[in-house]
C-alpha cells in the first residue's frame, strides 16, 4: 500500500471507519495470517492471533502516531502475541485436537499445480511442515521471529532492525545465520555449524 493511501486509510479507521479497518485487514491480513501460522504452526491458533491482532488494532489505533511506521508497529504487536502464545503453552500444554485436518490447514498438495497429486502428498506436506515447526522451534527466539517476520511477515531489514532496535547489518546476519541453521537442521544435521 502507498504511504498515502495508508496515511488515509488509518485516518479513515482512527475515524472509527469499518470500511478503513476492512482496508488494513485486506492489506496485511495475509502476511500477518502467514507469520502466525509460521510462528505457531497450527491453524486455529493462527486464526485467533489474527482475529486478536484485528482487537487491538481497534483498541489502539485511536493512539497511533503516523510517522510512516505503521508496518513496523504492527508486526511488533503480533510478535508480542506470538510470545505470550509462547509463554502461555510453557505454562500449559495445548489441548490434543481429535481432527488432523482442523489444524492442518490448506493442504500443500492442493497448491500445488498438477493433474493428479500423487497418493502421499498430504501425509508428505504435513510431515514437512511439522519439521519445519521443529527446526524453528530450535533457533533462540529473536532468531525465529526475525525469521518469521522477514519471510512469512514479508518485513525488510530495516523494518526488522526498527522493530528489534539493532543495526540493520545485525538483523541480515542474524537471519542468514537463522536460514542456515533451519537448512542444515532440515537435512538432519545438527545446526550448530
Amino acid at each position: 500500500m502507498e504511504p498515502q493511501q495508508l496515511r488515509a486509510t488509518i485516518a479513515l479507521a482512527q475515524a472509527g471507519s469499518a470500511e478503513g479497518y476492512q482496508v488494513l485487514l485486506e492489506a496485511y491480513g495475509p502476511r500477518l495470517y502467514g507469520y502466525f501460522l509460521r510462528a505457531t504452526g497450527r491453524v486455529h491458533d493462527a486464526e485467533d492471533m489474527l482475529g486478536e491482532i484485528m482487537l487491538r488494532l481497534v483498541g489502539g489505533l485511536k493512539h497511533y502516531d503516523d510517522r510512516g511506521r505503521f508496518e513496523p508497529w504492527l508486526f511488533r504487536i503480533a510478535a508480542n502475541l506470538v510470545r505470550d502464545h509462547i509463554r502461555r503453552l510453557r505454562t500449559k500444554p495445548p489441548p490434543m485436537s481429535l481432527s488432523a485436518a482442523e489444524d492442518s490447514g490448506p493442504r500443500l498438495a492442493d497448491r500445488i499445480a498438477g493433474d493428479e497429486p500423487a497418493v502421499d502428498a498430504p501425509m508428505v506436506a504435513a510431515e514437512s511442515a511439522e519439521k519445519l515447526h521443529e527446526a524453528l522451534g530450535k533457533l533462540d527466539a529473536k532468531t525465529r521471529e526475525m525469521v518469521l517476520l522477514r519471510h512469512f511477515g514479508q518485513m525488510s531489514f530495516r523494518e526488522i532492525a526498527e522493530m528489534f532496535d539493532c543495526p540493520m547489518g545485525t538483523a541480515l546476519a542474524r537471519v542468514h545465520r537463522g536460514l542456515r541453521r533451519l537448512r542444515l537442521l532440515l537435512e538432519g544435521k545438527n545446526g550448530t555449524g
